[in-house]
């Protein structure tokens, strides 16, 4: 099939004009750029990058679309990207988890970047943020400190390989299970299985027995692009390192799988209460780093049916399981009164099209929708759903509207009376971030793949 798209003549006569360098940034481009000021390209840009920046609470301004010639052509790639700015003085962050994103920062300056290779050409997208993403990554000096030891020999790398640990004269943080005021009615939850959860300033703490489980929050400097041994030391630098001491047999481990699993384990003396533990911190795709704390490595094996320092590389990914699932016990019960304030959930998709038989740029199509709620006094609630859906430039929107009042029969329901002409209950339960709350909803009469929708709370 040949996909076309027709522009008018007044849009080709915008101007697409060589540049030998980004007139936001002044990165230095390849011979043969151009500066793409075509409404249709800006548009399309700026929903591209709007995507990401809105994960940061970033709003993006001066939408700038570069057009390069292919690798094939120059061999100017994301390596070649990556030299270019730091040689211009930026400053350069991967984001975690999105291939073609990056931060840029100069001073008080941040841009979003989007840097995508296709077989005709190479395309940079740059977005200036009003303000420093919430988040940022920016390049971790653990990171360099870990890249260093290893290109300092051996020797160096026996005694510098594990993570740094905390002095004495350091403040110890004080591991109690009392749960932080966040104004919402439940910061505890007990599950039927015996685990109990509690809401923390920098994790939720999950509590069985004698185990202890640590769902962290994200944290800048602990998910970046690297090999798995620096990363996962980095991560425990900052993670757990500075509540312990006298840290004994430390190690890394992966396995390599399609979404690949991180592991750092080691032997360590707990600040505050003086005790040793066995301590393993993992992570796997959008799980966020757990840490396990255990009074020994046979009472982590009990639990969850593996010896960790056995890890290798090709070990069976499923043994993973267990540690991931951890993640489901960040899960808080609702109330009536926590129900205040505009909650929003976002959805893009984009594809961009190609000639499958000439290769050529056939347009970009889009799937978007902003859905709120807005609670009021008196348990009311005001609901919208904007969708916007087709070919950039030839989008059609759609909007529905309703309103009405909440109850919560449950800890774990809460009803709607009116949304799009009908009565609805969702499934629901409030999960904790650093300093804030998620929204999750699931439609109870279609709950289809049991996947929540997760909304935010709009400043």
């Amino acid at each position: 099939m040949i996909l076309l798209i027709f522009i008018s003549h007044n849009l080709l006569a915008q101007k697409v004009v060589p540049v030998n360098r980004s007139p936001l940034t002044g990165i230095a481009l390849p011979p043969g750029s151009k500066h793409d000021k075509r409404m249709l390209s800006v548009v399309g840009a700026q929903m591209l990058l709007d995507t990401e920046g809105k994960k940061t609470a970033a709003v993006l301004k001066n939408t700038e679309v570069l057009s390069l010639p292919p690798v094939k052509n120059n061999g100017y790639t994301a390596d070649s990207f990556a030299v270019a700015v730091q040689q211009s003085g930026w400053s350069l962050s991967a984001v975690a988890n999105e291939k073609n994103y990056y931060w840029l920062q100069q001073n008080d300056k941040y841009i979003l970047a989007y840097f995508f290779t296709a077989k005709k050409e190479t395309n940079i997208y740059f977005g200036e943020s009003n303000q420093p993403p919430q988040g940022i990554i920016t390049p971790p000096q653990v990171q360099t400190d870990v890249q260093q030891q290893s290109n300092n020999g051996t020797a160096q790398q026996t005694t510098n390989t594990q993570p740094e640990q905390q002095t004495q004269n350091q403040t110890s943080e004080n591991n109690t299970t009392t749960p932080v005021s966040s104004g919402f009615k439940f910061n505890t939850s007990n599950f039927d299985d015996g685990w109990a959860a509690t809401e923390q300033a920098d994790w939720v703490e999950v509590k069985k027995d004698n185990i202890k489980v640590l769902l962290h929050y994200p944290k800048e400097g602990t998910i970046f692009p690297a090999d798995p041994e620096p990363l996962t030391t980095a991560a425990w630098n900052i993670l757990v390192a500075p509540r312990y001491s006298n840290l004994k047999n430390y190690k890394t481990a992966y396995i390599t799988t399609y979404n690949r699993p991180y592991l750092g384990m080691g032997y360590a003396t707990e600040n505050a209460s003086g005790k040793e533990v066995f301590l393993v911190l993992f992570r796997q795709g959008q799980s966020g780093w757990l840490e396990f704390i255990a009074p020994d490595k046979n009472t982590f094996m009990q639990q969850y049916k593996f010896d960790p320092e056995t890890i290798r590389w090709d070990s069976e990914s499923d043994l993973m399981i267990p540690l991931a699932k951890m993640t489901g016990y960040n899960k808080f019960a609702v109330a009536a009164a926590d129900f205040t304030g505009k909650w929003t959930s976002d959805f893009t998709g984009i594809q961009q099209l190609y000639n499958v038989y000439t290769g050529d740029y056939a347009g970009m199509h889009m799937n978007q929708s902003n859905e709120e709620f807005v609670f009021a006094a008196g348990n009311t609630y005001n609901w919208k759903l904007l969708v916007v859906n087709g070919m950039v430039g030839n989008a059609k929107f759609n909007q529905v509207k309703s309103s009405g009042k909440i109850t919560v029969p449950n800890n774990w329901q809460v009803n709607f009376s009116m949304i799009e002409n009908k009565a609805r209950t969702y499934h629901a339960f409030w999960s904790c971030i650093k300093g804030a709350r998620i929204l999750n909803l699931l439609d109870a009469d279609y709950p289809g793949s049991g996947i929540y929708q997760k909304y935010g709370l709009a400043k």
